[in-house]
């Protein structure tokens, strides 16, 4: 069974949480969040305001499960969607950016049925977990030809064999070779 998503498939995800009438915003933040900086679910539901930097642009992935903590750019798309976001947020005053209608921060079960819920509203072939969002950014990352030290950085790994996984599938590290 494949535990990651295909980038198109990412899309799909992102615009069916787009479309929740009342938590649109919030939902594809976690998902756009959880993908491109390769959180774990806990990683998610645990974000706060202060692991946020809109002056300068940067995010604070405190990890977990004996990670390594890192600080990555947010793009333009994130921050834009991070300020509507603390904007339309039902608890202005939580220190947690992902918080429920009851102004309490999102669980991880909740989180979790957010994600598979939008696969489902996506149509997608595979059951969506939260963990295929770092996987997909992971193997993203690999297809682009970022070398296996940076991803191993990028995604918190201790261990790089957690991330030679990402590398190993991919065809394009051999291209070149023989020219």
């Amino acid at each position: 069974m494949r535990d990651y998503l295909f980038p198109t498939e990412i899309e799909r995800l992102i615009a069916a949480a787009k479309k929740s009438p009342r938590h649109g915003v919030r939902n594809n933040l976690m998902i756009l969040l959880a993908y491109r900086h390769g959180l774990r679910i806990s990683e998610l539901v645990d974000l706060r305001l202060s692991d946020i930097d809109l002056q300068s642009g940067r995010i604070n992935c405190r990890r977990l499960k004996g990670s390594t903590h890192n600080i990555h750019p947010l793009e333009g798309d994130e921050l834009r969607l991070i300020k509507r976001w603390l904007r339309v947020n039902s608890n202005p005053h939580s220190e947690f950016i992902f918080v429920s209608e009851r102004g309490t921060p999102i669980t991880r079960q909740s989180a979790w049925r957010i994600f598979k819920d939008a696969g489902e509203k996506a149509g997608l072939e595979v059951n969506v977990r939260p963990h295929m969002l770092k996987h997909s950014c992971g193997y993203y990352l690999a297809d682009k030809g970022c070398d296996t030290r940076l991803i191993q950085e990028y995604l918190g790994h201790k261990n790089i064999q957690n991330t030679v996984r990402y590398t190993q599938t991919n065809a394009k590290r051999f291209e070149g070779l023989w020219r």
